[in-house]
């Protein structure tokens, strides 16, 4: 292979890390990738703009939110932020979930369903926060939208070598949201062989991961409570909401989707006092899948959170390294417990919490033998195709199959569990064991969620 056709490739690899992250880039980014390719690349600027043109990133469009999401500025006038954020949410959920209904037909607009999804995002993200939406508002009612030249005919003038800072191709400066953090495409060595491994751990292979964000933290239990609030017939079921019929029936379907545990050590639907920052636990599958696709997320596959937990770093014991200390998790008291979120150091990703506090949902079915035929490119346990997985997210509750549990917390020693163990259960688990006793020490059963990434391979 020679030298241009090496920087051709590199350059399409930058751009489908952005691509995963957003189908459309703002002007910025759009000359920071043409300045990349011309620096960094060694292509003419006529050369890069073919290549980003023909890969069907395209610049952000000026897009009235209000109608994407089928909702008036009109219809928000005076409403209460959370009134209006409780308006944003519902459509969001609404339309997104018609998305991913959809599988792979085309929109009327010309858009894809990924393209429309990640739109629907942008949508959600603007107007739920107040000082964005006011802006979109004020854009919109002083009819400020760009016309003018088009994008590709703007002269652009490209900066000596000297004066363009390095990048890492991996990390674009794309918006990734607050509490996530960017987890670059790339190979990695999954699976544990030491001597103490156990079986279902076994063998270490090689498997590549597109670019995707993942929460820095597990989810907790003040966001939890957020997603209960506006979805009731997820809140825990009580006594006294058996004494009327209708909430009777809405809690025995709940029921459905829960082992018995759900939320134990809430009392009715409030966490315990003081601990807005601790993960939220004892979490069916089927729960976190409804919070993800609340949130406009989703749970990560076994690979994806298996690589953000590594942090870089292949054939180590634990995110941090091989050696175990009380600077980088619970060692020798806590036994049972789980501890406020971003308590101990982040990894070299930036993920905090990835092992040892919650056991972690994962998207993928649970199977001991996995590894064994395991593909190279995205893998995830169950499903083969990218119709699979729409239908798998938009139709989870319908899921009876075991889901795979990783990261573990110090539930039979003082220990924390190490990068590579996993584990599986019902999507109806939400304690560790079954045994009522055991249960308060092996309950916490978390999760996180990621964000954008799709199923890549055919």
């Amino acid at each position: 292979m020679n030298l241009h056709n090496t920087k051709h490739e590199e350059f399409l690899t930058v751009i489908n890390t952005l691509k995963t992250l957003s189908s459309t880039i703002t002007d910025e980014q759009r000359k920071g990738l043409l300045q990349q390719a011309v620096q960094q690349h060694g292509f003419s600027i006529d050369e890069a703009k073919e290549l980003l043109i023909s890969s069907g990133l395209a610049v952000r469009e000026n897009i009235n939110f209000f109608d994407v999401l089928e909702l008036s500025i009109e219809e928000i006038q005076n409403q209460s932020d959370s009134e209006i954020n409780t308006l944003v949410y519902q459509a969001h959920k609404r339309l997104y979930g018609a998305s991913l209904r959809a599988g792979g037909l085309p929109r009327a607009d010309g858009r894809t369903q990924e393209q429309w999804r990640n739109l629907l995002n942008q949508a959600r993200d603007t107007l739920t926060v107040l000082h964005k939406r006011l802006d979109h508002i004020a854009t919109i009612q002083n009819g400020a939208w760009e016309t003018g030249t088009p994008i590709w005919e703007e002269v652009l003038s490209i900066p000596e070598q000297d004066d363009i800072p390095e990048h890492d191709p991996t990390s674009l400066s794309v918006s990734i949201p607050d509490d996530m953090v960017l987890i670059p495409a790339g190979e990695f060595l999954m699976g544990n062989n030491n001597e103490n491994a156990i079986d279902r751990e076994k063998p270490v292979h090689k498997v590549h991961v597109d670019a995707f964000c993942i929460d820095k933290y597990p989810v907790t239990n003040a966001q939890y409570k957020e997603f209960i609030d506006a979805n009731p017939h997820w809140r825990k079921p009580t006594k006294r909401g058996a004494r009327n019929k209708t909430k009777q029936i809405m809690h025995s379907i709940l029921r459905k989707y829960h082992g018995g545990d759900y939320l134990k050590g809430w009392i009715d639907n409030l966490f315990v006092s003081d601990q807005d920052d601790y993960p939220v636990t004892h979490v069916s599958w089927y729960a976190a899948m409804a919070y993800a696709e609340w949130v406009g997320k989703r749970l990560p596959t076994e690979a994806e959170w298996e690589k953000a937990a590594r942090g870089g770093v292949s054939a180590q014991r634990y995110p941090w390294g091989d050696v175990l200390d009380s600077a980088n998790a619970e060692c020798g008291k806590g036994f049972g417990k789980t501890y406020p979120v971003g308590k101990f150091p982040a990894n070299n990703y930036g993920v905090h919490d990835i092992v040892g506090n919650v056991w972690e949902w994962c998207l993928d079915l649970y199977d001991a033998d996995y590894y064994a035929s395991s593909p190279k490119h995205n893998p995830i346990a169950g499903v083969s195709t990218n119709e699979n997985l729409n239908t798998l997210i938009s139709d989870y509750l319908n899921v009876t199959s075991a889901r795979v549990l990783r990261g573990g917390t110090v539930y039979t020693s003082s220990k924390p569990i190490y990068t590579a163990a996993r584990w599986g259960g019902k999507p109806i688990l939400t304690s560790y064991a079954s045994s009522l006793y055991l249960s308060q020490y092996m309950a916490n059963i978390g999760f996180r969620c990621v964000w954008d990434a799709r199923f890549k391979s055919n």
